[in-house]
């Protein structure tokens, strides 16, 4: 079965308000909207190795709901591609949010969304999110590849 444009006009809207819903901590909206793969993988915007799978505990989604806070988005859809049963969404989360302690603030990011339909749903089999909305410089780049960037640590291990 091919994919439609509807089915991307969905994926896009349904992607939209899950991160709007995940942005105001709301993590169980977010997982309303969003079903992942088993077989996720994750890059997160704050680098470090990929991860594979979620820990969907109850421990986890509350602390997930407590890292954000207020938040305010708008996506802006870059690209979108379909082949079989995948679709690949490009996007720029527009956003601003309280984000593990810190003040409201801009929060946007890029990021590169890939489903897989499994029957008649949608999964989320990956996820990649960075924040270089904002240019930077090939220095600045060059630094943060070598891992000589000063980044400062926050309480929990997030930079």
């Amino acid at each position: 079965m091919a994919v439609t444009d509807k089915d991307i006009a969905d994926l896009v809207a349904r992607a939209a308000d899950a991160n709007a819903a995940l942005m105001r901590g709301d993590v169980e909206g977010y997982f309303a909207l969003i079903s992942l793969a088993d077989d996720f993988t994750l890059m997160s915007p704050f680098g470090g190795p990929p991860s594979r799978g979620f820990d969907m505990s109850s421990d986890r989604v509350a602390a997930l709901g407590r890292f954000f806070r207020a938040g305010r988005t708008a996506l802006e859809l870059v690209q979108a591609y379909a082949s079989g049963d995948m679709a690949v969404l490009a996007v720029i989360e527009r956003q601003t949010a309280e984000v593990g302690g810190l003040p409201d603030q801009d929060w946007s990011l890029r990021v590169t969304l890939v489903f897989r339909r499994d029957g008649t749903e949608w999964r989320l089999v990956h996820r990649h999110a960075d924040a270089l909305v904002h240019g930077i410089s090939l220095d600045q780049a060059a630094a943060i590849a070598r891992g000589e960037a000063e980044l400062h640590s926050r309480p929990g291990g997030q930079a």
